[in-house]
């Protein structure tokens, strides 16, 4: 069972049918400057002044922060919330394009996921019915570490940087096709791995998702859901992990020396921000001997998964307009720059 507040000695504190409509109610008392909750609508309070492309997400809760924590100025204008790891319906995506259309187009970010695809399609079918002006974007920037196994291309944490560069490109007035196309050319330049030592628990249930179990294995290449997939090694120290799964982010993205790159170390749920700090750390020096210099990060939880313990590592070919759009400000529950 879990040990959060919802399951404690499989006493129940929560109702759990309920958890995601609490939850939301809470993130909207407790950042009521940032953004509004109508719902399983998150929109940010930005949105009532906009004049530009507006940047719409959808996708199931329990991933906190991501990916409501992440609307807010200079980010998400609209997240459409499902249930816990469920992607929202088709029509509560389309309401929110609907909401968010200032006039300029509504740009969709989709997650590479089953259901998440199907809403996402679902949704640019109203929407075009209804004539708005909208475009879509899918990431799905995981690469395939078992040469043996599925090329999943599912959407990871990466997206959630590419979240903060469509929305400072739609802030300089730049069209939709314009700002699709830059959030586009940053999808195909990043790669993201999963490395899980523990597996996940569920917040309505408290089962555990996937079989690792009490082991002395990690899953590199794994799925954050406790999906199959990867390869399963003896735990190897940081900096061993790093060049393994740093080392195939590269081959994969052909970083050359010379290159610019963004570099996220993601905290699934329980891994401390100390081991996060010294996987960040190794990672940088894997790739200044490689000549790639890093030249922005994130570096936390950014997108969990209910108690897994490992990390994802994402990193990003940058170029200077990806550096200039990077380096605007933003101010989210999750996320601010100045």
């Amino acid at each position: 069972m879990s040990g959060g507040i919802l399951y404690e000695n499989e006493k129940v504190y929560q109702r759990p049918e309920t958890v995601t409509d609490e939850e939301l109610t809470g993130l909207g008392l407790a950042h009521s400057d940032i953004l509004d909750v109508d719902s399983h609508l998150v929109i940010s309070k930005d949105l009532a002044d906009a004049d530009r492309v507006t940047i719409v997400t959808y996708g199931g809760s329990g991933h906190e922060p991501a990916q409501a924590g992440f609307v807010g100025k200079g980010m998400l204008d609209i997240q459409a919330v499902g249930d816990i790891f469920a992607a929202p319906n088709g029509q509560l995506v389309f309401d929110a394009m609907k909401l968010a259309d200032k006039g300029h187009g509504v740009l969709l970010l989709t997650l590479n996921y089953a259901g998440d695809q199907l809403a996402g399609k679902q949704a640019m079918k109203l929407a075009k019915k209804a004539g708005l002006n909208v475009r879509q974007v899918v990431t799905g920037e995981e690469i395939q570490y078992d040469p043996n196994g599925e090329d999943n291309k599912r959407g990871l944490a990466g997206a959630v940087a590419l979240y903060h560069v469509a929305a400072a490109a739609a802030r300089e007035g730049k069209s939709l096709d314009e700002v699709a196309e830059i959030t586009q050319k940053y999808a195909d330049n990043m790669a993201s791995i999963t490395v899980k030592s523990t597996d996940a628990t569920h917040p309505q249930n408290g089962m555990s998702f996937g079989d690792l179990g009490e082991t002395d294995l990690m899953e590199i290449g794994a799925g954050q859901h406790g999906e199959g997939g990867g390869v399963r090694v003896p735990m190897m120290s940081s900096k061993d992990t790093v060049a393994a799964v740093a080392e195939a982010l590269c081959k994969s993205l052909e970083l050359k020396a010379g290159d610019k790159a963004f570099v996220m170390i993601n905290g699934c749920g329980a891994t401390t921000m100390m081991e996060m700090l010294v996987l960040f750390k190794d990672t940088v020096e894997f790739l200044k001997a490689k000549g790639v210099e890093v030249v922005a990060n994130m570096v936390g939880e950014i997108l969990t998964v209910q108690e897994a313990a490992g990390f994802q590592m994402n990193i990003a070919k940058w170029d200077d307009e990806t550096l200039r759009l990077w380096n605007t400000p933003a101010h989210t529950p999750a996320f601010s720059k100045e």
